[in-house]
Formats: C-alpha cells, sequence, structure tokens
C-alpha cells in the first residue's frame, strides 16, 4: 500500500513537470517564431525599395544624353579631337568654332570676307545653316568668286543662312524669318531634313545637325542656300 501510494505522487509530478515543459517549449517556439517574422518584414521594405527604385535612377541620364548628342553621317568628318571636334566648338562662339572646323573652311572665308565674323560671335542664341566646303565647290568657279567680290549680295546670302533662336531637331523643321529679313523653308523630322531652295538648284540635306557652340546651334548642309528673291 505504501509502495503504490509512492508510485502514484511520482507519476503525478512526473506528469506536471511534463506538462510544464511543454508549455514552455510551446512558448519559446511561438517567440522565436514572432521574432523571426518581425526580423524578415522589417527587412523586406529595404530590399523592395532599393531594387524599384535602381531602374529608373540608371535609365534617365542616358536618355537625356542621347537627345543632346549631334546626328548626320556628315558628323565622322568633323575632328574627334581638338578645338574643331564637337566639344571644343561647345567652348566657343559659333564664327570661331567653325574656323576650327575644316569641314567650314570655306564657310568662315565667306563669312571674314564679308565683315560678319564679330556679328555671328556676339550675337546670343541663334541657329545657323552651315554650308560645308563640297556646297561651296559645287558652285562654278567663276560664280562664287563673283558673289565673294559683292559684299551686298555674299552678305545676304550668308545672313539667309541664320535663323533667331536656338532651334533644336524636333524645331527644325518648317518656315522660319532670317536675319536676312527673309524665309526659309526646311522639311522632314528625327534626323533627315532638307531645304529645296540652294545656289545650285539641288535640294540641301543636313548631314551633320544639332551642333552646339556657345551661341548657337548648328546644322551643317551640303549646299548653299538661296535667299528668297524680293
Amino acid at each position: 500500500m505504501k509502495n503504490t501510494l509512492t508510485r502514484g505522487v511520482l507519476l503525478a509530478t512526473a506528469s506536471t513537470l511534463a506538462v510544464t515543459l511543454s508549455a514552455c517549449g510551446s512558448e519559446d517556439t511561438s517567440s522565436a517564431s514572432e521574432d523571426t517574422a518581425a526580423d524578415s518584414s522589417s527587412s523586406l521594405p529595404e530590399s523592395s525599395s532599393s531594387e524599384s527604385s535602381s531602374p529608373m535612377e540608371s535609365s534617365s541620364p542616358a536618355a537625356g544624353a542621347a537627345m543632346d548628342e549631334p546626328f548626320g553621317d556628315g558628323c565622322t568628318a568633323v575632328p574627334a579631337d581638338g578645338e574643331g571636334s564637337f566639344a571644343g566648338m561647345t567652348d566657343d562662339p559659333v564664327a570661331t568654332a567653325a574656323s576650327n572646323n575644316p569641314v567650314l573652311s570655306t564657310l568662315v572665308t565667306a563669312v571674314t570676307q564679308a565683315n560678319l565674323v564679330d556679328t555671328l560671335n556676339t550675337t546670343q542664341d541663334i541657329t545657323v545653316i552651315a554650308p560645308a566646303n563640297p556646297g561651296f565647290e559645287a558652285i562654278p568657279a567663276d560664280a562664287l568668286q563673283a558673289v565673294l567680290a559683292d559684299n551686298a549680295q555674299l552678305t545676304a546670302i550668308l545672313t539667309h543662312h541664320v535663323i533667331p533662336g536656338r532651334l533644336s531637331p524636333d524645331q527644325l523643321a518648317g518656315t522660319h524669318t532670317t536675319v536676312n529679313g527673309d524665309q526659309v523653308t526646311i522639311e522632314g523630322s528625327g534626323e533627315m531634313f532638307t531645304v529645296a531652295q540652294t545656289v545650285t538648284g539641288t535640294p540641301a540635306n543636313v548631314i551633320c545637325g544639332n551642333v552646339q557652340t556657345a551661341n548657337a546651334t548648328v546644322y551643317i548642309v551640303d549646299q548653299v542656300l538661296a535667299p528668297t528673291p524680293a
């Protein structure tokens, strides 16, 4: 009887300990699960925020840079470095910038002959349609020499190539009033632009556009434009 009572007490005590240990283990497990969930949830927003903002930050500068670059097959003839390069031209006013560019040497001779260097260099925010050397070479030599010798006619031709205001490529197409007081009509879009009225009668093509100087945006063409008859 005494042994039976002792065994009963021991069994009851063991049962109580088992229940107590089980309850403690359950609380520890629940607490650990809650801590893990809290750690996990606090770290997720940081990771998500980083992933969502990164693509936008990396794409914006590239898009902006592409819009400002010169375009056209004729741009390959512009020096890659030095004062006559695209980078070198941005620091100089337009007549000075053109004088450093061998592609525009004949135009610079004509501008100098007409005493327009200072005018072009000091006029702010203009667009210059700049004939490359082949455009002048397409004019018969005797006719070109006659124009160079006639200052009034030369000035009218050259100022017909200058438009007040800096025209971006998406503003270039249309009819614009020139510094000569007449109008020039430019057709096209994107990177393809033409001007129908030229000295030779052959439409001029923009072969290198959106070239920046300190005071002008320049579009190099392959023909010399003709002023509108009075």
